[in-house]
């Protein structure tokens, strides 16, 4: 009996070792059953689009499923957050890709009626995209120090892509700090917010880095928000704004990150491993890299973040919100 109760333990340990070791995709219980369905807060054909469209080349195969993308622009993300939470099933099998940066700007200033961590959480940030002041390449503006002179002269229109936006943080602070006049004017993405530069319709845009410099060719840096230029090397070595100003504003960047239902999470814990497992999987490998060279974007702005990671971000720029609430709010016109 002894021998056989011994048997009977080794077995049953034995059993428990092949659960804990076994492929995830097991234990997930045959998840993901269908393809995943992506919200994108933003309009198609942007950085974020490109973004999550060259991520899940590599992420479908590894999940052994296709992705389904709906583009929902419009309030600065609160549309597509707003059919996200309440629309989309809370099953694992759908996803939401966002620009943590200005889509929390927004949260902390429209108090939509979702509520964060509560309705999601992000859980694999891709990539830390400095926010830059730049210009066309024929722009008279040549040095930072040259767009503040003529903000003291007259009001400099400046192309954002939305006024909730760490960029355009950026610019209100500046122009706060060294007493120049810059009207933002918000042009709904990235793409449209080039193109107003570079046909002169703006003096200058205030956008993340790694888009702007994969158009280096038409375009000049002027300035990073940023203690250091962590991609100077495309950028023409454009100096911190701090630096070159001698002023105290804060580092600003935008990330962007995927992002689950909470319920989800909690209803579906195995689900949620497989998915948190084959995301940072795929911000490791060579290919992914290489892919995200291929659209121009510089391969250093990626860097992962796990969840404790994200929600460090969103804490900070909830801070910086609240900080320059007044500003943000006087802009909204």
């Amino acid at each position: 009996m002894k021998l056989a109760s011994q048997s009977r333990r080794r077995l049953l340990a034995g059993a428990t070792a092949a659960i804990a070791l076994g492929p995830l995709h097991a234990r997930a219980q045959g998840f993901p059953s269908k393809n995943m369905r992506v919200v994108i807060p933003t309009g198609q054909g942007g950085g974020a689009d490109r973004l999550a469209r060259t991520f899940d080349d590599f992420w479908g195969p590894q999940l052994k499923t296709s992705f389904e993308y709906g583009f929902f622009p419009g309030a600065a993300g609160q549309v597509g957050y707003e059919l996200y939470v309440s629309k989309r099933e809370r099953d694992g099998h759908n996803l939401l890709f966002g620009n943590m940066g200005p889509e929390m700007i927004m949260y902390a200033l429209q108090k939509p009626p979702y509520r964060f961590p509560e309705d999601y959480q992000y859980f694999c940030r891709l990539d830390v995209d400095d926010s830059i002041v730049f210009v066309r390449r024929q722009s008279p503006f040549k040095r930072i120090e040259d767009l503040v002179a003529e903000g003291k002269k007259r009001a400099v229109n400046v192309a954002v892509s939305r006024l909730p936006h760490p960029a355009s943080i950026g610019l209100l602070a500046l122009g706060n700090a060294v007493k120049a006049k810059f009207n933002l004017v918000p042009y709904g993405g990235g793409n449209p917010t080039t193109v107003a530069v570079m046909n002169g319709e703006a003096d200058c845009g205030a956008l993340p880095i790694a888009g702007v410099v994969s158009q280096r060719e038409q375009m000049r840096v002027l300035g990073v928000f940023n203690d250091v230029n962590n991609l100077a090397k495309y950028s023409d070595d454009a100096p911190p704004i701090n630096k070159a100003l001698g002023t105290k504003l804060p580092e600003l960047s935008s990330s962007r990150s995927w992002a689950i239902h909470t319920e989800a999470i909690e209803k579906f814990p195995d689900r949620f491993a497989l998915l948190e497992k084959t995301s940072r999987e795929v911000t490791e490998s060579p290919a992914f890299k290489e892919a995200f060279a291929k659209t121009g974007a510089p391969p250093e702005a990626i860097r992962y973040g796990n969840r404790e990671a994200c929600n460090r971000y969103v804490k900070g720029m909830v801070e910086l919100t609240e900080e320059y609430r007044s500003l943000l709010s006087a802009k909204k016109d």
